[in-house]
C-alpha cells in the first residue's frame, strides 16, 4: 500500500460500486433476448458509424414479429439483401403465422434458415463479437426480438479489381492471369489449375484490430506434415493489431530476419503456386494482396521462372544459365574491376593498362569513390523511375543515367570504363526474374566493393567464403536453403543448373516431400517416341 501510494495509483475499495463505464454493454458478451438492447449494444459499439445501416421491420401475420436487418454499406450487395432477405421477410411470408404450430426444437430462426431466406450461406451467431466481425466483413445480420441468437447471411460484395496480368513477374510464354486482392477469386485461380481433392484450404484469421483472413493451401498427401505443422505454429504464434499484406506476415514467420536473402518466395502468379504445392510446398494467402507466399523457398528457387518449363529444354537451361552469370556479374563486376585497377595491374594486359591510365589521369578520386558515386547515382535514377508516374519514369531513368554519365565523365569526375562496368553491373542486376534476390544482390555489392578496395581479390575471395557459409547456414521452415547444392543431391540436379525435358523429372523434390515422390511414369515409358522411318513410294 505505501508503495502504490508513492506512485499515485488509486487502490480502488472492493465493496464501492463500479463506475458507470464499467456498466456498459460489453461486445464480448452474448446476444440478449431484448432487440432493442442488443441494437443499442451494436450502436454504442460501432459508434454510430454513418455507413452502418440498422433497419427495424416487422413480418409474420400481422407483423407479429419485431426484427432488425443490420448491414454495411459499400460492403454488402444491397441488390440480394433487397430481393432475397428483405422481401422474402417482408412480403413472401407475411401472411404465415410463423408462432402457431412450433415446438421448442423448432424456433424461427431454425425455420428462417431452413425454410423461409432463399440464399446460400446462413449461420447460426449468439456471440456480439462475431456479429461485429461479420458486419465488418460485409455480411447481413438479422436480430429477433425475444431470442438471444442471431443469423449472419453471407452476401459481400464490394468494389475489386479484376483478374489482370501480373505486373511484377513477366513472362514471354505463359498464362497472363494473375491473383488480385481478393482472397476467394485467388483460391478459386489455384482450384482451377488444380481440380485436386486432397488439395486442402485452411483459414485463418490474424490482428485484432484488421481481423484479416488467411488461408493455408496444400495438398495434403504430398505436403511434409511437419511442414505443414511449423506453418499452423508459425502463424498461431502472431500476436499484432493489424495485418495489411502478406510482406507483414512474412517479416513475422521468417527465419532469418537480418539476412538480406529472403527465406519466403512471394508470387503474384497462379501457375506458379500450382507448381509449387505439386512440388510439396505450402501457399499462403493473405485477403488484401496479390502476393502469396510459398515455403520452404530455397536460394536456387529464385532463379527460376515459370517459361523454364513452357519453352523448350534447350531454350530454358540456356536463359536459366545466363541468370546465373547476371547474378555474378552483378555481385562482383564493380569490385573485381576496383581490385583490379587498385592492386593488381599487372594482370591486365599492356594496352588495356595504358588506356584505363589514359582515362584515369584526370580523375581526382580512387576507383572505390567513382564506382561508389556511380552506383548510389544509379540507386537513387533507379528509385526515382519506379516511384514516378509510369508514362513518365522509364524515360528518366534512362536519360537522367545516359545524361550524368556523359557529363560526369567530361566534368573528369568518373572515368568512362567506370561508367561502362557499373552500367554492365545495373542491366545484368534486370535479370533476375525475383525482385528479393535483386535487392539482396545490391546490397551485398557494396560490401564486396568495400573489400576490394580494402584488401583486393584476396578480400573477395574471403567475402565470397563468408557468403557462402551464410548461404549453408540459413534455412526456410527446417529445409536448408542451398539444397540440392548442399547438401548435395543427384535426383534433384536436374532443375537446378539446368533445365532437364519434363519427362525425366521423375521424382519431386527429395528433402521436402518424403510422401509420394513420384509425379509420373518411368522416363522409358514417359519419353516421346521417335517417328518410324518411313520409305517414301518407289524409293529404295
Amino acid at each position: 500500500m505505501r508503495f502504490l501510494k508513492k506512485k499515485n495509483i488509486k487502490v480502488l475499495d472492493p465493496n464501492a460500486s463500479l463506475p458507470s463505464q464499467a456498466m456498459e454493454p460489453n461486445p464480448k458478451d452474448g446476444l440478449k433476448t431484448s432487440l432493442q438492447q442488443n441494437l443499442k449494444t451494436l450502436k454504442d459499439t460501432l459508434g454510430k458509424s454513418s455507413d452502418i445501416i440498422i433497419r427495424e421491420i416487422r413480418f409474420g401475420k400481422e407483423g407479429s414479429i419485431k426484427a432488425g436487418v443490420i448491414y454495411t454499406d459499400g460492403l454488402t450487395d444491397t441488390p440480394s439483401l433487397q430481393n432475397f432477405i428483405l422481401e422474402t421477410l417482408m412480403l413472401d411470408i407475411k401472411e404465415i403465422d410463423l408462432q402457431q404450430k412450433r415446438s421448442p426444437e423448432q424456433n424461427l430462426i431454425r425455420i428462417l434458415k431452413d425454410v423461409a431466406l432463399t440464399v446460400g450461406e446462413i449461420k447460426e451467431v449468439t456471440s456480439i463479437d462475431v456479429i461485429l466481425t461479420s458486419l465488418l466483413s460485409g455480411d447481413t445480420i438479422i436480430l429477433l426480438d425475444g431470442y438471444a441468437q442471431g443469423l449472419i447471411i453471407s452476401n459481400r460484395q464490394w468494389a475489386e479489381r479484376g483478374v489482370t496480368e501480373p505486373t511484377a513477374q513477366t513472362v514471354v510464354r505463359g498464362p497472363r492471369e494473375g491473383f488480385t486482392e481478393n482472397l476467394r477469386i485467388n483460391t478459386a485461380l489455384i482450384r482451377r489449375k488444380l481440380k485436386d481433392p486432397n488439395l486442402w484450404l485452411e483459414s485463418k484469421v490474424i490482428g485484432t484490430r484488421t481481423k484479416t483472413n488467411i488461408a493455408i493451401v496444400y495438398i495434403n498427401d504430398i505436403a511434409d506434415d511437419k511442414i505443414v505443422k511449423e506453418v499452423h505454429l508459425r502463424l498461431d504464434r502472431i500476436n499484432i493489431d493489424g495485418i495489411l499484406e502478406s510482406g507483414n506476415i512474412e517479416g513475422l514467420i521468417q527465419d532469418s530476419t537480418y539476412s538480406p536473402f529472403s527465406t519466403i518466395y512471394n508470387t503474384e502468379r497462379p501457375d506458379v503456386v500450382a507448381a509449387a504445392l505439386l512440388e510439396g510446398r505450402i501457399a499462403i494467402l493473405v485477403d488484401g494482396t496479390p502476393f502469396v507466399l510459398l515455403v520452404p523457398a530455397l536460394f536456387i528457387q529464385f532463379f527460376q521462372s515459370p517459361e523454364d518449363y513452357y519453352e523448350r529444354t534447350v531454350f530454358g537451361s540456356l536463359i536459366r544459365t545466363l541468370r546465373f552469370v547476371a547474378f555474378i556479374i552483378s555481385l562482383l563486376a564493380p569490385a573485381l574491376f576496383i581490385a583490379i585497377t587498385t592492386y593488381h595491374q599487372s594482370m591486365l594486359p599492356p594496352s588495356l593498362l595504358i588506356s584505363l591510365a589514359a582515362q584515369r589521369e584526370g580523375v581526382p578520386f580512387p576507383a572505390f569513390v567513382e564506382a561508389l558515386i556511380m552506383e548510389v547515382t544509379f540507386e537513387i535514377l533507379r528509385e526515382a523511375g519506379i516511384r514516378m508516374p509510369r508514362s513518365i519514369g522509364t524515360a528518366m531513368s534512362i536519360v537522367g543515367a545516359f545524361v550524368i554519365g556523359t557529363a560526369a565523365v567530361e566534368a573528369g569526375l568518373i572515368s568512362a570504363m567506370m561508367v561502362i562496368i557499373v552500367s554492365i553491373t545495373a542491366i545484368s542486376n534486370f535479370v533476375s526474374p525475383s525482385y528479393e534476390m535483386a535487392i539482396a544482390v545490391r546490397i551485398l555489392r557494396f560490401v564486396f566493393m568495400a573489400l576490394a578496395a580494402s584488401f583486393g581479390i584476396f578480400g573477395i575471395m574471403v567475402g565470397l567464403i563468408a557468403l557462402i557459409l551464410h548461404l549453408c547456414g540459413l534455412r526456410s521452415f527446417g529445409i536448408p536453403y542451398m539444397s540440392p547444392i548442399a547438401p548435395f543431391n543427384t535426383s534433384d540436379q536436374k532443375d537446378t543448373f539446368i533445365v532437364l525435358p519434363i519427362w525425366k523429372m521423375i521424382t519431386r523434390p527429395h528433402l521436402m516431400n518424403q510422401k509420394n515422390r513420384i509425379r509420373q511414369q518411368d522416363s522409358a515409358d514417359a519419353k516421346p517416341a521417335p517417328p518410324e522411318n518411313k520409305k517414301d513410294g518407289g524409293s529404295s
